[in-house]
């Protein structure tokens, strides 16, 4: 396997696209390896546009070919690869929890056990988001397509397990107070002083309904402030450290966690304009 540190591809290029403050974006190509093992604060959901996608999921290998749906449940570990020569085409959606749970009031976060589904609604919800991209849609246009998606989400999949009473009040005020402190030093007896909850259940309420735990999600805070900071011009170590990094080093240990691959790698990635391929000429593109 390809280490992250190699010189990616020339052919390899990722196209970030924005959609609202609350959403996240990608379609990429990649010719072989593509990410070391990471995992995500969001759900990742996405499809296979041409060629295959293979990756290790839960213990498992599987991969998606193209009409097929991907779904990786927040903070489950995976990576990805092309499964053939002619490497592989995607979009993936990041779907933060706290979205999802705008939309389902409190409900457990939907669970999808393997990291491929061939469920035909779950494909065309998940399309009908893209297709909000494509179209440039309105405010509205875009909030109904992620409520359908949501929802399908919700009817096709399990809840996410957990033991005991939650607690999603407690859940939401820890959640609140990260965001309005994510660079600052917090600890679970902030989180927990705030919330009303011992320490425990608040980790156990926050994991129930957010998909991870509160340090995770406020690492990955930090990194999207990280990645829109050197988006708009500034250079890595400064941004670290406004963030609330330690430093350059200790901001790229996560970063690498979080996406797996270095942060000079992503960005580079994302500057880089997308390069024809065989997969183009591909049925559907």
């Amino acid at each position: 396997m390809t280490s992250t540190s190699a010189l990616p591809s020339p052919r390899d290029w990722v196209r970030h696209t924005p959609l609202d403050d609350r959403l996240e974006s990608i379609e990429a190509f990649f010719s072989g390896h593509a990410f070391d093992p990471h995992r995500h604060a969001t759900y990742a959901i996405g499809r296979t546009l041409a060629g295959v996608q293979s990756f290790s999921y839960r213990g498992a290998k599987a991969s998606s070919l193209p009409g097929e749906t991907m779904v990786f449940h927040p903070d489950e570990v995976h990576d990805g690869r092309a499964g053939a020569a002619c490497g592989f085409r995607y979009r993936m959606l990041y779907v933060p929890p706290a979205l999802v749970q705008d939309i389902l009031g409190g409900r457990p976060l939907p669970f999808h056990r393997e990291g491929v589904s061939l469920d035909p609604r779950l494909a065309r919800a998940t399309d009908a988001v893209f297709a909000t991209l494509d179209e440039h849609a309105d405010a509205l246009g875009r909030d109904d397509a992620l409520y359908g998606l949501v929802a399908t989400l919700a009817e096709v999949c399990q809840t996410w397990p957990s033991r005991g009473r939650v607690d999603f009040a407690a859940a939401l005020r820890a959640r609140e107070y990260l965001e309005d402190h994510f660079d600052q030093a917090v600890s679970l007896d902030d989180l927990a002083r705030c919330a009303g909850r011992d320490r425990w259940s608040l980790t156990r309420d926050f994991r129930a309904y957010f998909g991870t735990s509160p340090h995770r999600y406020l690492t990955l805070r930090r990194l999207d402030r990280v990645r829109l900071q050197v988006r708009l011009g500034r250079g890595l170590a400064e941004a670290a450290v406004a963030a609330g990094f330690y430093d350059q080093s200790h901001m790229t240990k996560h970063f690498r966690q979080a996406f797996g691959m270095a942060p000079a790698r992503w960005f580079r990635e994302l500057a880089r304009p997308p390069v024809a391929s065989a997969t183009d000429s591909a049925p559907g593109h």
